[in-house]
């Protein structure tokens, strides 16, 4: 049953104005995170509308209807004088401002930092790039595929015996977009609660996505080698893998815990496995992860799916299906999570969608309003503008 947009809803954000000049995915993922917590996030678009609204499936914008949800739109240009004190207007009465042109575009447009702060001395600006402000990237385009090959992501995705393997969604955007949330609310809450001033953010799309990375530099520090490709594994514990059923389906098992691997080991009826010296600690595991790997994919290929997982549930081994975007949607506990909302859409009917992410006991976030058209709300915002006293922390 289609779910109606809760215009009314009381958010932890609320009061919280957000300009997002941004484009695309990285500052359009940080702002849909502010918005869906009740932020009131205005997208000030060239007058050609957003890059995102031309990513389209069957004529339509899939990713704008998601990720610009709970947002107003105006389109400014900011070369155009009248514009530009609508700009201004806006700054003074905002929070947060979040833009993703090249280092220095902005300033060049006649809003440098100074400026800004000038009109609102307690703003927080959040300007995410490629490769970030400083080093000799800094003027370089940064689009998410270029980091993600840069990051060593790319390098150490897929399986060994191939090329590297890009990831198929703006993976590097949207980790920078959830690293930049909590950024811009730590720095509001410096300007509002702890009495400081607005601050400049510089995040590129780089170091995030190498920070999920983890341990990588480290590894070649103690080993001298760079942690490469492991297909399904992973180098740091065995058994983890996917294993082929016998009616085609898969089954994800990790057992990275000394408890869960002798667990599996007993469930696959070769307690003995608990004693073998190849299997004896993780280590070993790791090392012997061939042999361990046959062992485990002939128990599951000889059952199918069903077999596999009632029999994994049973014994309490960490093992799980395969899931494709419409199983996932379908799942029970995707169902009575709520994980999932239907929600109505005026131009196709209904658009199933990721319910608000973060739940919060007395006060949750919710989806107040479709994506925006292009322009659509500029009376609106004009109306506000012009009625309100400039807005101060």
């Amino acid at each position: 049953m289609a779910q109606a947009y809760a215009p009314e809803q009381k958010c932890p954000l609320d009061g919280v104005r957000v300009l997002d000049l941004s484009r695309l995915v990285a500052g359009n993922m940080l702002t849909h995170v502010l918005a869906d917590l009740g932020a009131d996030v205005v997208k000030i678009e060239p007058p050609e509308g957003d890059s995102l609204r031309a990513w389209k499936l069957d004529g339509i914008a899939v990713q704008w209807k998601v990720y610009a949800r709970n947002k107003r739109s105006i389109a400014l240009d900011l070369k155009n004088d009248g514009d530009r004190e609508i700009f201004r207007r806006l700054v003074e009465s905002s929070q947060i401002l979040v833009e993703n042109f090249r280092p220095g575009v902005l300033d060049r447009l006649g809003f440098p930092l100074e400026e800004l702060h000038r009109l609102q001395p307690k703003l927080v600006v959040m300007r995410i790039s490629g490769w970030g402000k400083t080093g000799p990237y800094r003027d370089k385009p940064g689009f998410g595929t270029l980091v993600e090959a840069a990051s060593g992501f790319a390098f150490k995705n897929g399986f060994p015996d191939r090329e590297p393997l890009l990831p198929n969604l703006g993976l590097a955007d949207s980790i920078a977009g959830l690293y930049g949330a909590s950024a811009v609310l730590v720095a509001l809450r410096e300007a509002e609660v702890k009495g400081g001033k607005g601050q400049e953010i510089d995040l590129s799309l780089l170091e995030p996505i190498v920070s999920i990375l983890g341990a990588d530099q480290a590894v070649y520090k103690v080993t001298g080698a760079v942690p490469t490709r492991t297909g399904n594994r992973t180098a740091l514990s065995a058994p983890r893998n996917i294993y082929p059923t016998s009616d085609g389906g898969h089954v994800a098992l990790s057992a990275s815990t000394p408890e869960m691997a002798y667990r599996l080991f007993h469930a696959i009826g070769r307690p003995e496995l608990c004693d073998d010296p190849r299997f004896i600690t993780n280590e070993r595991r790791v090392e012997n992860v061939e042999a361990l790997d046959e062992i485990i994919g002939t128990f599951i290929s000889a059952r199918s799916l069903v077999e596999n997982l009632a029999h994994f549930d049973a014994a309490e081994v960490t093992a799980g299906p395969i899931y494709d975007a419409a199983a996932l949607m379908a799942d029970p506990h995707a169902r009575a999570r709520g994980i999932f909302v239907e929600m109505e859409d005026a131009e196709i009917g209904t658009l199933p969608m990721h319910a608000v992410v973060a739940r919060f006991g007395a006060t949750p976030g919710a989806i107040r309003r479709p994506a925006p058209g292009l322009d659509e709300h500029r009376a609106e915002i004009l109306s506000e503008l012009y009625a309100e006293r400039p807005a101060t922390m």
